[in-house]
Parts: structure tokens; sequence; C-alpha cells
């Protein structure tokens, strides 16, 4: 029987009536056959594991060599507060550490300043001073443990810490191996936070780059993030195309530095966000290898295979978490995390239950590595690579996704690249377009939420939450204010001109950020060099 005879036998006035399609509203069939992938689909499209064009895995053997890194965000209060976390994720299995930084290092401000007032350690770990880093990462072996750290718009200050603790300790940097998120496009996107304009800032992204590439090489010097893009409102294909869009324009930056794509390419990394919709998430991820390794070959002409591979870190969905029951984000979250691994991921973060909430408690984050681990060691779906490849459903999804994707980056070059793009508000504008109608989906219960406008109870009990005390922002205030008292003020003040004349005259930032941050130069003030160099950035739709 054809998929055609099937549909006139089964018609559709036995469906329950409502509208079938995905989380990002994307129509799905009732059945899919070989009829769905067209006649120009080529198997080589699907490939093998391993082989370009990577839509089964960018490694060979995948989970049957070696599992995803496990790497729960952690982050809260003092540098000692979230060391203690990191020790206690690592010896409940935990593979990698993964870093959160409160909102006054998101945002270039020290502890002491005004406008740290309130937030310092509330949504991550208050981080001013190489002392800072070094008591956050005390008695971790920075040459045997991953470290991936989330920030960006002072991504190259923290990086320059981080570097400046492992050369202290004697550790080369070509044995410091991690990742640090960095992805300032991303930002004047979706996230907002950032210090000076797309130009200046990618230019301190492609020093980061040609720095790493040359004395860090295990060290990922962007993670090119598609989470927050989709955190703010995209679909799946929005996230898709806007992310690939933003390494292109890394990639090209870097090329007209001078950077040949060959020295860089294999260490750029992704961050993508897993939603609930479980095959959208899986062809997501599969377009994605598919796409990045198109457009490295034939757009950027890379030779080395490496150069091809995109490897990336999944994170279950962060606006999929609900105040409102919240046990069921334990399964939310399953569903999630398994799409990532039947994804083809190369590193994981699970969400814990109480996120919407608060910080997590130790409880809710060992229930969420738990949550990997079982999937790891129990579900048996990393005894196969890639399980789904071939499926009709997967494979269609995964063309259409691609082909969509396409359409969006063949439109942001027309405008004249991703920069010139962001300037004119076109990404921010299909964002919020996009939340808009999901909204208005949610609101007609087209949509539905389990336990928010399908299936609620009128009371509930709450559940035990991460409290941070006043006293963690005093100790951290007066902490600097001692720092800065006690450090040799004529050795700040040349690092600090240093800074600045680096600034101006396009030498590469990162030597001088890390001679500066090991003579006791903050976060905040070289940050305050960015703002007087570069300026300050305004969004264009504020304007």
């Amino acid at each position: 029987m054809t998929k055609q005879e099937w549909l006139a036998k089964y018609p559709k006035q036995e469906e329950r009536m409502t509208r079938f399609s995905t989380l990002s509203d994307m129509e799905v069939e009732p059945l899919y056959a070989q009829d769905d992938l067209g006649a120009n689909h080529a198997a080589r499209e699907v490939g093998v594991p391993g082989e370009y064009p990577f839509t089964r895995g960018v490694y060979p053997s995948m989970y049957r060599s070696k599992l995803w890194t496990m790497r729960q965000f952690a982050g809260f209060g003092t540098p000692e507060d979230t060391n203690q976390r990191f020790k206690f994720l690592l010896a409940e299995g935990q593979t990698g550490l993964s870093t959160a930084f409160d909102m006054p290092v998101l945002m270039g401000y020290d502890a002491d300043s005004d406008r740290s007032l309130g937030e310092v350690g509330r949504e991550g770990v208050s981080v001013s001073s190489l002392n800072d880093m070094e008591r956050l990462f005390a008695d971790i072996p920075l040459d045997k443990v991953t470290t991936s750290m989330t920030v960006n718009c002072t991504a190259s200050i923290i990086l320059a810490m981080y570097f400046a603790m492992a050369q202290k300790r004697g550790i080369p940097l070509s044995k410091v191996g991690g990742t640090i998120q960095n992805d300032m496009l991303k930002e004047f996107i979706a996230q907002k936070e950032w210090i000076c304009p797309p130009e200046p800032a990618v230019r301190i992204v492609t020093d980061m780059i040609e720095f790493c590439a040359k004395e860090a090489p295990r060290w990922h010097a962007v993670s090119i993030s598609g989470y927050h893009i989709r955190e703010a409102g995209a679909t799946a294909v929005q996230e898709l195309a806007f992310t690939l869009a933003d390494g292109i324009g890394y990639v090209q930056a870097a090329v007209d530095r001078g950077l040949n794509v060959d020295d860089f390419a294999p260490r750029l990394s992704f961050f993508f966000d897993l939603h609930s919709d479980f095959f959208e998430e899986i062809a997501k991820l599969r377009a994605a290898r598919r796409m990045w390794a198109k457009i490295m070959k034939e757009r950027f002409g890379a030779k080395n295979e490496r150069s091809l591979l995109l490897r990336t870190h999944c994170q279950t969905a962060g606006v999929s978490l609900t105040a409102q029951q919240p046990f069921n984000n334990v399964v939310r979250v399953a569903i999630q995390a398994l799409a990532g691994v039947l994804g083809g991921t190369q590193s994981l973060h699970t969400n814990s239950m109480d996120e919407t909430l608060a910080l997590p408690t130790e409880q809710a984050v060992m229930v969420a590595l738990r949550t990997q681990q079982i999937i790891a060691e129990e579900s048996g779906v990393t005894n196969m690579i890639d399980p789904l490849g071939g499926s009709w459903a997967v494979e269609a999804l995964t063309d259409k996704m691609e082909k969509d994707a396409f359409a969006y980056i063949n439109r942001i070059d027309e405008l004249g690249g991703i920069i010139r793009a962001i300037d004119i508000g076109y990404p921010q504008k299909e964002l919020a377009d996009s939340a808009y109608r999901y909204q208005q989906q949610l609101d007609a219960r087209e949509k539905v939420i389990v336990g928010v406008n399908k299936y609620a109870i009128p009371e509930e009990r709450p559940i035990d939450t991460l409290k941070i005390h006043h006293h963690v922002e005093e100790g951290q205030i007066d902490r600097v204010r001692r720092i800065k008292r006690e450090r040799d003020a004529g050795q700040v003040r040349e690092h600090l001109g240093r800074v600045h004349a680096a600034c101006r005259n396009g030498q590469n930032l990162m030597p001088v950020l890390i001679d500066a941050v090991k003579v006791d130069c903050t976060l905040g003030e070289i940050s305050d060099v960015y703002r007087e160099v570069f300026g300050v950035y305004r969004d264009p739709a504020w304007l």
C-alpha cells in the first residue's frame, strides 16, 4: 500500500480536532514515507557517521567509543561556594565543569560597584579579580578537567584570569582545555548583555580565536550559541539559521584578519537548546552538522576535515521549565536530554527542576545529573550509532530544516552579513514576532504547557529552594576593596594603560590582559577601558 492509498483509506476526519505541528509550528504529516524525501534526496545527504556531510554524527564510533561530556551548570555566591558545588558534582560523576557567573560579571562591573548592589552572587558566582578566580578553582586540576565558562562581553577578561591562574600553577596553556562562550553576536540578537558595539566586540572575539589557535590549542575560544536565541522566542529553524549565520560572521572576521581557516576552525564549538518537541530537536542537530560542513567546505574552502565538524554542547530548555508543578520539569528534561543524545551532542547539561524558581539545590542538580547517567547507562540508546538515521520522518524533517535555515542565511547575506542584519534589527524582529505568535497559541490553548494552561491545580505546595544570603555580597565587596587597597597602584595604572593602547592600536588583547590581571587589575576596571575606547552599545530597537 502506498502512502497515498493509506491516506485515502484513513481520512483526516478520523483524527482528533487539533492542529498537528511541531513546537515551532512546523506542520507535520500524519505519516512519512520514501516519497517525502523528494526526488532529489541523495543517500549521500544521510551518509554514515564520521563522514561528510556528518548528518549521522561527527565521529565514526560516537558513544560506543566515548560518552558525551556531562557538564552541569554551576555557579552561585562566593567562589568558595561554587568550588564546593564543583567538587560535589565531580564526586557524583560529572565529567566536565560548567561555570555560571553573576550579573555584575556578565555586564562588566566589580562586586563593589554601585551598579552591582543586590546582584552579587545571585545568579552565578562573583568574580572581580584573579584572586576570586583562584579561589573558584582551588584544588581543581586544570590540565585534567575541561571547564566551560558562560560569559560574553567580559569573556576576554575572564579567560585572561583563567590562563593567568594556569600559568601561576606552572601549567602550560597547551595543556589547558575547555570552552568560553564569548558569542557576542548572539548577545546583540537575544541575550542583551554587552558593553561595546558589534564591530569592536567581534574584534575582541577574533583576538581570542587567534590567540588560542596559537597558544592554547585545546581551548575553544567561542561557543557559537543558539541556546539564548531559542530561549528569546526563536523557532527551531530560526535558532539553527541565526546560530550558523553568527558562525559565518566569526569565521569571516578571522579570515579577514589573515588567519588560515584550517588553523582555527577545528576549535570552534557550538551550543544548542533542546526543547520538548522530540523529533524536531533531533532533526535540528542533524541539519546543523550537515549545514556547517557544507558552509565550511563550499563557502570557506576548508581543507582539514576537522574544520568541517560541528561539535556542540546542548542544554535542555530553561524556558520550558514551569514554576507550577515543578516535578513535571524532571520529565521534560529527560525527554529533551534524550533528544540531544539521539541527535548526537558532544556535551550535555540537564536543567534542574527548580531552576525556574532559583539556582538549583544539591538534591535537584543531582537528579538532573542522574537523568543523564540513566540515559547513558540504562536506556540502551548509546549501544547504536544514530539509531534514527534513515527514518523517513527524521530525514524529511532534517531536509526541511536545512532548506528553511539556508533561506534565512541567504536573506542575511543579501542584507550585507550578520553584523549589518543586527544593526538594522532583522533577527531581533524575527525573534519577537515568533515569540508573540507562540504566546498567542498558548493563550488560545492551541499549544499546551501541562500544569499551566491545561491540567492546572488550584493549590500547590512550595518546594525548597536555594537562598543566597546578604553576607555573600558584603564579603565579596570587602574582598575586592581590600585587593584594590593592597595592590601596587602604579603597576595597575601602567597595565590599564597598556590595555587602553592595545584597544586603540589593534594589538591582540589577550597577552596584555593576562599581564594586567596578574597585577590585580579587576574585571570592572578593564571593562571601563572597553567602555571608554569602544563606547557603549545601544539596541536599535530603543533608538
